[in-house]
């Protein structure tokens, strides 16, 4: 066995390259959903996003920062690190390197080389989420602000989250998120209600540039377990879900009101409400992360309530993503079989038109 050897001057071994996928399998020039706020704690985040390999982090002014995750020296990952409060540190050799990808000090020598740093991914944090720009050029400025949340700082409104990866392509939670109808089939024991209502519920979809919104009714309804557990109701009551389609996220609002008691349609309505922020960012071209948040407006005991609405909602997720993983997987197991169309595909399918377009930009 030959051994390569290599003095201080020689160059360094050069790492094979990746043939995994990149980011042009994906819309560029748009804001991601990168992390949660509540995710950047002491530690530094790893996270593959569009195929490429990022670390997150917070310093000590509170600003939050995005490197590719490689040590420039060696290639540990530099999420595998600690944090300082001006940057993050390798865990291999020390280098400290700041928001900006350069290697601001290495421990034993004075001089840092010009060429000591790693690539800076523009980030920002709003609205307690973490969006991440993805330029057709690698070091593009963004050509617009991230998309806002207000749910999120409305005083109306409590509200939990988490992340999800899904084995499975982004879009196939697009289409789950965008049909509703599935829910009194998969989500029986929480979000779920009378199949055959669902199915056969009022639904309207529209499109607006790149957005699709689902509008469904579903009058005179039972309350699934969720909603009871939830909210008060009495009887019978009147549903709606409004679901809106952007290519980064979607927005959800569900919710219900006494049957009867005023119209489902008001934008100031009362009853029980849920709105869902979801993030879907693609992993790789295989797989993707779900970050999600969920908020409620109860009345009383609020505590307890959102322990509820927030548990139900996981496990209602974990139902997704027992169903989507499976569905990817035959599907992968029937390559070259066509799926048919129903009905309730409509929004999915626009979305789909959608997101192929803005590859193709």
């Amino acid at each position: 066995m030959t051994v390569q050897q290599f003095s201080p001057t020689e160059a360094s071994p050069t790492p094979t390259k990746s043939t995994a996928g990149t980011r042009h399998n994906f819309p560029l020039d748009m804001w991601y959903v990168a992390a949660l706020s509540s995710e950047l704690t002491d530690k530094p985040l790893g996270r593959t996003l569009l195929n490429e390999p990022v670390v997150l982090f917070r310093t000590a002014d509170g600003a939050v920062n995005a490197l590719e995750d490689r040590c420039c020296h060696r290639f540990l990952p530099l999420s595998a690190g600690t944090l300082e409060d001006n940057g993050v540190r390798c865990g291999y050799h020390g280098l400290l390197f700041n928001g900006d990808g350069k290697v601001i000090e290495i421990p034993g020598q004075e001089k840092v080389p010009s060429r000591a740093k790693v690539q800076r991914y523009v980030v920002k944090e709003q609205d307690a989420l973490i969006w991440i720009w993805f330029g057709n050029e690698v070091n593009s400025e963004p050509t617009c602000e991230p998309p806002h949340y207000p749910v999120h700082n409305n005083p109306a409104y409590h509200y939990s989250g988490d992340v999800f990866h899904y084995n499975a392509p982004y879009q196939l939670v697009h289409d789950n998120l965008l049909d509703l109808s599935h829910l009194g089939y998969v989500h029986l024991k929480t979000i779920g209600g009378n199949a055959s209502i669902h199915m056969n519920a009022q639904m309207d979809v529209t499109q607006d540039g790149n957005s699709v919104k689902v509008v469904r009714h579903m009058l005179n309804s039972t309350p699934p377990p969720t909603y009871s557990a939830a909210y008060p109701f009495s009887g019978k009551i009147d549903r709606w879900q409004e679901i809106v389609f952007h290519p980064s996220h979607l927005e959800i609002w569900t919710g219900a009101v006494e049957q009867g008691s005023e119209p489902v349609d008001s934008p100031d309505r009362g009853g029980f409400h849920m709105r869902g922020f979801h993030g879907l960012t693609p992993e790789t071209d295989e797989s993707c992360f779900y970050l999600w948040t969920m908020a409620s407006n109860p009345t009383q005991n609020v505590e307890d309530t959102m322990k509820k609405v927030f548990d139900q909602t996981a496990f209602t997720f974990d139902e997704d993503k027992v169903v989507i993983e499976a569905q990817y997987e035959n599907m992968k197991r029937f390559n070259g079989k066509k799926m048919i169309d129903i009905h309730v595909d409509v929004g999915a399918n626009r979305a789909r038109r959608i997101i192929e377009s803005l590859k193709q930009a």
